[in-house]
């Protein structure tokens, strides 16, 4: 089969390599797309190693076809996704959501289960309150602040533009803000303050985090964009009463990936068949583009999901209404 390996620091080259076997638990999916994700670059530079047993190859989420009933699927990996073919447990692939192309769905499953592990099941976020999303044009960003509009709360997020401002009021943000040229503290407390916290930047911003927090507000963090490490106010923090929250997605047990992502089926797959949650896609690119489609997450500015086309999908794959990308 054919796949993307690391080769050096960064660099990612096209190989044939033997197919993966199912083991015990596991399925064979022959994949049509793969979504390009974060997580991939930090591998790819050594920062972020795969699980102890998962595929060293990059790739944290896939849509294809069950090679045992050839049903259109998405799948949540922990490694392996820039191939051919991909052993998965069988409790991480769900059907591939109605609404959608099954190129375009292999940029849903990581997000969306990212967005609801941390807003609903880690956060609690509840209808009336108020979430800030750090990076609302990327992947969980873009995702999030739907999740969140449809789960009734008003949503601030940042951008790294004001040519992207727009782009997150249509995707239901009630206020948005250019990072690069606003105190985003003042903005936010000035906003009313924030009840929960998406944050993708990590340590340089914790203690800003903190300062925008309500009393009883839950802060998540979920990468390290800006740091590992970051001096934490636990004055602030306990007079707040509030929670900082460290998650991660992908070293989570299977049982546990298993019972995101149901909940994830629950609460999605209707929006996107219905067409209230969309995924826009920024880029689709051809496999062996694989470092080409680093280089768009590297370089930002972005808007929504990176797709790596793997094979074509069988049959009529536009399953329900096309997405304007």
């Amino acid at each position: 089969m054919r796949a993307i390996t690391i080769a050096g620091t960064t660099q990612l080259e096209l190989a044939e390599l033997p197919e993966p076997v199912a083991g015990e638990g596991e399925v064979l999916i022959d994949v049509v797309a793969a979504g390009v994700n974060r997580a991939d670059l930090a591998q790819a530079a050594g920062s972020y190693p795969p699980p102890p047993g998962a595929s060293p190859l990059p790739g944290l989420e896939v849509s294809g076809h069950r090679r045992d009933t050839g049903e259109p699927v998405v799948a949540l990996l922990a490694g392996g996704g820039y191939a051919e073919v991909v052993a998965v447990p069988g409790g991480q692939v769900l059907p591939a959501p109605e609404g959608l192309s099954l190129i375009d769905a292999a940029g849903v499953v990581e997000a969306a289960a990212t967005a609801i592990s941390n807003l609903v099941l880690e956060a609690g976020l509840r209808e009336g309150e108020t979430v800030l999303i750090h990076g609302g044009t990327g992947g969980v960003g873009t995702l999030g602040i739907q999740i969140a509009t449809f789960l009734e709360a008003r949503v601030l997020t940042t951008v790294g533009s004001d040519e992207a401002l727009p782009v997150v009021a249509e995707l239901g943000a009630a206020e948005a803000w250019n990072r690069r040229i606003i105190d985003l503290p003042d903005a936010v407390r000035r906003a009313g303050g924030a009840d929960v916290i998406l944050d993708v930047v990590g340590g340089s911003a914790l203690a800003d985090n903190l300062a925008m927090l309500n009393p009883g507000g839950r802060l998540v963090i979920i990468g390290t964009l800006g740091g590992a490490s970051g001096e934490l106010p636990i004055g602030q923090l306990m007079a707040k009463r509030a929670r900082v929250i460290g998650s991660t997605l992908r070293s989570r047990p299977m049982e546990n990936k298993a019972s995101i992502l149901e909940a994830t089926r629950y609460l999605v797959w209707p929006q996107l068949a219905s067409g209230a949650i969309q995924v826009p896609i920024h880029a689709r690119l051809p496999l062996e583009q694989a470092a080409d489609a680093h280089a768009i997450l590297r370089q930002g500015g972005h808007i929504g999901k990176v797709i790596l086309e793997v094979a074509p999908p069988s049959g009529d794959h536009r399953r329900g209404r096309r997405r304007k990308a």
